[in-house]
């Protein structure tokens, strides 16, 4: 059988989105011994990194659309890794790390790092460096599109 190769792909988001599954395979290897996923991982991460956020700004931060953010973190609410509470408007949920989600993040920190310095090995830190800048900034570029305000 003849194998196939990795053909560049024409579309910036073809391209982005193959290159985020490869990365999460790689991540979601290290992290499964834990019991945890990648995304839920981004969210851990997230809430260490912002505190007590509302449900909306945890998506908006994520770029994750409601359904799955929604469903991810009824997983993590039920595992105990997260608290919820109502905002000052019924409409709104509260969201911030509990106890567990913060023991859970500190034993897979280890694991995390050493997937980051795998893959930063293997493209050298100015490869890194350009990627994670580019990523951050085709977020915001984005989501200022989608908010209607060019950047």
């Amino acid at each position: 059988m003849k194998s196939v190769g990795i053909p560049n792909l024409p579309c910036l988001c073809a391209s982005l989105r193959r290159a985020s599954r490869a990365l999460t395979q790689l991540y979601e290897e290290e992290l499964r011994p834990l019991g945890l996923r990648a995304s839920q991982f981004t969210i851990l991460q997230a809430l260490v990194l912002a505190g007590e956020v509302s449900q909306g700004e945890l998506g908006l931060m994520l770029a994750m659309d409601s359904t799955t953010l929604t469903r991810t973190l009824a997983i993590m609410s039920r595992n105990g890794w997260i608290k919820r509470r109502p905002g000052d408007d019924r409409r709104v949920t509260r969201i911030e790390l509990a106890k567990a989600g913060k023991n859970l993040y500190e034993r897979a920190l280890s694991r995390w790092e050493g997937v980051q310095a795998r893959v930063r090995k293997k493209l050298g830190s100015a490869r890194w460096d350009e990627f994670m800048n580019t990523s951050n900034d085709v977020t915001r570029m984005v989501a200022a599109l989608t908010d209607g305000r060019e950047e």
